[in-house]
């Protein structure tokens, strides 16, 4: 017999570490996702992947509901419109900029890269939500980006050609987004800037207000979704996109996992955290994505150097600094 009253928020053995270890789980996770993705991305557009794995996750959270025993929330009108911006930023904008940056740095770089969103989240919260910074915090910063600029600006073989087929000349004189590595460097910023916005919203959505983290995933997506089928649309019209139909099992099957562990779990986890521990700590624990993805990428045979493994650790030292030293 199923016990309809389960705590969905996924409660562990250590309840008081809830939040932190939901929140390393969904690093885990992400980096495992984030690995497929990158494959995934050969294949077809950002746009079409973020609305497919999206769609996925969507319907496990609509099969997840009735076991959960809770069906319509009531939330107020605050909450749900800070969950659904935080959907349409973070999850609309920020995830097809993030799996763009993935098909032109890997997912490696594209996570360490990542590690710069606490340090904005601090940042926006200190704004919007008046959370001090003392000056351990502005080391940690400091740190932060020290170290992931020790990875993005480790140059391989690799970089020099794009998954789309454009080759990176080294020209100097080129345009400077003319090159897949510098499109990447973009793309991954603008993900890192709507992830930490995102968290922002989301956790000022939680603050002394009881909201099922579970339903905060599904809000999140629903409105991400939203936006993307329209943006999907109008780009259509313009003729500048072109989707890819997708006739392989092992493709879908690839997604469908993917999109299980990252997006499903992987933001209900999201949620879960930012729910039970600070924004900030939530958010420093979800960067230990490098640590994870650095082995998953040398099991599929990529080479991982010393400086990329030196890189990421200073990187994830200065997030410590940020939130634990205050």
């Amino acid at each position: 017999m199923i016990d309809t009253n389960f705590n969905i928020s996924l409660t562990f053995p250590l309840t008081d570490f809830q939040g932190e270890i939901a929140a390393l789980s969904a690093a885990f996770l992400w980096a495992v996702a984030s690995t497929i993705y990158g494959r995934l991305g050969e294949r077809i557009p950002p746009l079409q992947l973020n609305l497919l794995k999206g769609i996925i996750a969507i319907a496990f959270l609509l099969l997840t509901i009735p076991i959960a025993g809770e069906w319509l929330p009531n939330i107020a009108l605050l909450p749900l419109c800070l969950l659904l911006t935080s959907g349409i930023v973070g999850i609309g904008l920020g995830d097809t900029a993030f799996l763009a940056a993935i098909n032109y740095l890997g997912a490696r770089r594209v996570l360490v890269m990542g590690t710069l969103a606490p340090p904005i989240a601090a940042v926006l919260a200190l704004i919007f939500l008046q959370e001090k910074i003392n000056l351990s915090a502005w080391c940690g910063i400091l740190l932060t980006i020290i170290g992931v600029a020790w990875v993005i600006t480790e140059r391989t073989p690799d970089d020099r050609i794009g998954t789309r087929g454009t080759l990176d000349t080294g020209n100097v004189a080129a345009p400077l987004f003319a090159s897949p590595f510098w499109r990447g460097i973009g793309f991954g910023l603008l993900a890192v800037v709507t992830n930490a916005t995102g968290m922002v919203l989301s956790r000022a959505a939680f603050i002394d207000r009881s909201i099922n983290p579970l339903w905060a995933a599904l809000l999140r997506l629903s409105a991400a979704e939203l936006v993307l089928l329209v943006w999907i649309a109008l780009r259509h019209r313009q003729g500048n996109y072109k989707g890819k139909t997708l006739h392989s099992r092992q493709f879908v099957m690839a997604a469908i996992f993917a999109s299980f562990c990252g997006t499903f779990l992987g933001i209900w986890l999201q949620q879960t955290a930012v729910k039970f521990t600070a924004v900030g700590i939530a958010t420093t624990l979800m960067q230990t994505s490098p640590l994870f993805v650095i082995p998953l990428s040398r099991c599929l045979g990529e080479r991982v150097s010393l400086r990329a493994i030196a890189g990421a650790l200073v990187a994830i030292v200065g997030i410590g600094l940020l939130f634990y030293l205050k």
